[in-house]
């Protein structure tokens, strides 16, 4: 709201003048000035929060990044195109981009790239510049598919209003059968051949993922309509589907293999999201937000890489900002999770309940290659690191050429924490309001080295250890180290501590380092009757796994527990300490 006085108060001199005197905006001035925040007339900008649609976005004067030297290149090459990204991240953007574009607007592309080039296109393509096509725009996106009547209902609405315009043969009667229908008689009609535009394709399959009869039921509808595509190719000028989850594996699209996927391609990697040299098309906002927050512009540039940066989608060396949080905290002036503040998707935190991930995990080298970065098989647990990619919650961190393998990780600090923040209410029973004021007092603990004080938090929060979570032994025990290893590292993390799981050394694995400014920690884990927390700190001295920890000066903590399985706490706990050369 302030934003938005701010902009009329201080209208340019090219639209009408303001009233002799507003009151409301020279209150709302005298407070930036009395907060020595300086608002200059060329920097009040509106930054497109939320804006799903393209031509509202142009017609309504909002800063627009411009992305159109994408849109030049696949209208100039094949013609029917499929694209994978995180939710948020300009994907509807993109294709309502596309169809402004095919329905011939010229007027909101002026001044950007494809405005110059569309004459060169039209002439390699032998057509007139800005050609007009019939457009089938189909939107997943707004619904909740919870039952099979959901998907049918919404598609029904799209040939509804398709029918409306070209007709209706009167003989088919499924939607498939209505679809390609009506393709062919838009094509007979205009002349022209058709752009079928399709976001969120995968939606009604990602939403009942727990749900096997209603997912295969949507499945099949689905499969049958999208096979359309190439049934009906000799009608088609250009087709562009969007989605969370790769298409290879899902068997959705074995009807039509004429789609480029180009989610991995070099060439397409800031198709969405903004590079760091587009980072620079925001400096007013950033000047803004450093001084909002009593920083430097170097600093907040560092602040902003490290918070929404990092996002890779090929071999290529090119990272890109998260678009939604990077355009939440230019506006907001302030740092934030914002992007796990527009909801976590349902389909990933059923995903995470079934497969009980082991945290630790997800920051170790992961590695994969590109079939298997798209091998997404629903109701396959083995599918959770792929889903996790394609939905945003880890990336591309490195390519390994001579092996071909992806390595991947966090992309930021905003998806590391907001991440680890969900998961942890999986593994015990915690408010997800109340997790950082917990957290909070383990780390005043840990950074004073009172361990005493910081057993009894870490035991508080096991408290709350979800009974029926807890998978199984081999030995049928209902105790895992890895269940109680997952816990301890998400709050560990949380507290923005540097701490490991299953440190490999010379001797064996250290199952939990934990280093802060003053201390350092070599936890061992023992689940009862495997082992007490004197057999932990035994093993520790025996193996000598402090000697491949570098404390730097700084005390070595080494402490052994054991878990008790009746009481899924821990059972007893013990502490020597050693200082930096060794010594006790």
């Amino acid at each position: 709201m302030l934003r938005h006085q701010l902009r009329f108060f201080f209208a340019s001199s090219e639209h009408s003048p303001p009233p002799t005197r507003n009151t409301k905006a020279l209150d709302r001035f005298s407070y930036l000035r009395t907060n020595k925040i300086t608002l200059r007339m060329d920097t009040l900008r509106d930054l497109p929060l939320y804006f799903q649609d393209f031509e509202d976005l142009r017609r309504k004067n909002y800063f627009y990044v411009d992305k159109t030297q994408y849109l030049a290149q696949l209208v100039t090459r094949y013609k029917d195109f499929f694209l994978s990204r995180p939710h948020r991240f300009g994907k509807s953007l993109f294709l309502s981009t596309l169809r402004a574009y095919f329905e011939g607007k010229k007027e909101l592309f002026e001044g950007l790239y494809i405005h110059q080039a569309e004459e060169a296109i039209a002439r390699r393509q032998n057509r007139e510049p800005w050609m007009v096509s019939p457009v089938f725009y189909l939107e997943l996106n707004a619904e909740y598919f919870s039952s099979l009547e959901v998907l049918e209902n919404c598609l029904e609405t799209h040939l509804a209003a398709w029918e409306a315009i070209y007709g209706s043969n009167g003989v088919a009667k499924t939607p498939a059968g209505r679809f390609r229908a009506v393709i062919e008689r838009a094509y007979l009609q205009e002349g022209k051949q058709v752009v079928i535009l399709i976001d969120e394709y995968d939606k009604p399959l990602l939403e009942t993922v727990n749900d096997e009869a209603l997912n295969d039921a949507n499945r099949s509808l689905l499969k049958a309509f999208y096979e359309v595509l190439k049934q009906c190719d000799r009608y088609i000028r250009f087709a562009f589907l969007t989605g969370i989850t790769k298409f290879s594996k899902t068997n959705l699209f074995s009807g039509v293999n004429n789609l480029i996927d180009i989610t991995l391609q070099e060439e397409y990697t800031a198709i969405c999201g903004f590079t760091e040299t587009e980072l620079d098309l925001f400096a007013p906002e950033i000047e803004q937000l450093a001084a909002a927050n009593q920083m430097t512009v170097e600093q907040t540039h560092g602040k902003l890489r490290k918070m929404y940066d990092g996002y890779r989608f090929s071999r290529k060396e090119e990272r890109v900002y998260n678009p939604f949080s990077l355009l939440r905290v230019l506006a907001d002036r302030r740092y934030n999770y914002f992007w796990f503040e527009s909801a976590t998707p349902s389909y990933l935190v059923n995903y995470l309940k079934r497969t009980q991930v082991f945290m630790p995990e997800l920051e170790s080298d992961l590695l994969l290659d590109a079939s298997e970065i798209q091998d997404f098989r629903y109701n396959d647990d083995d599918s959770l690191i792929p889903l996790l990619f394609q939905s945003g919650y880890l990336t591309i961190k490195d390519y390994l050429p001579e092996a071909g393998l992806y390595q991947l990780g966090y992309p930021n600090e905003e998806v590391r924490f907001g991440f680890l923040q969900e998961l942890l209410p999986l593994y015990v029973n915690i408010r997800r309001n109340s997790i950082r004021s917990t957290v909070l007092k383990l780390y005043s603990a840990l950074h004073d080295g009172d361990l005493a004080a910081a057993m009894k938090q870490i035991s508080e929060i096991l408290a709350g250890i979800i009974y029926g979570n807890i998978p199984a032994s081999e030995e049928g025990r209902p105790l895992r180290e890895q269940y109680y290893q997952s816990v301890l590292y998400a709050v560990f993390r949380l507290l923005g501590l540097h701490a490991q799981a299953e440190v490999v050394c010379a001797t064996g694995r250290i199952d939990m380092l934990v280093i802060t400014l003053k201390h350092v920690y070599i936890f061992e884990f023992k689940v009862n009757p495997q082992g007490t927390a004197q057999d932990a700190i035994d093993q520790i001295r025996e193996r000598e796994y402090f000697r491949s920890v570098s404390a730097e000066r700084r005390p070595l903590h080494l402490v052994g527990v054991s878990f008790d399985e009746k009481t899924r706490n821990i059972r007893e706990w013990k502490e020597e300490l050693l200082t930096p050369d060794g010594r006790e």
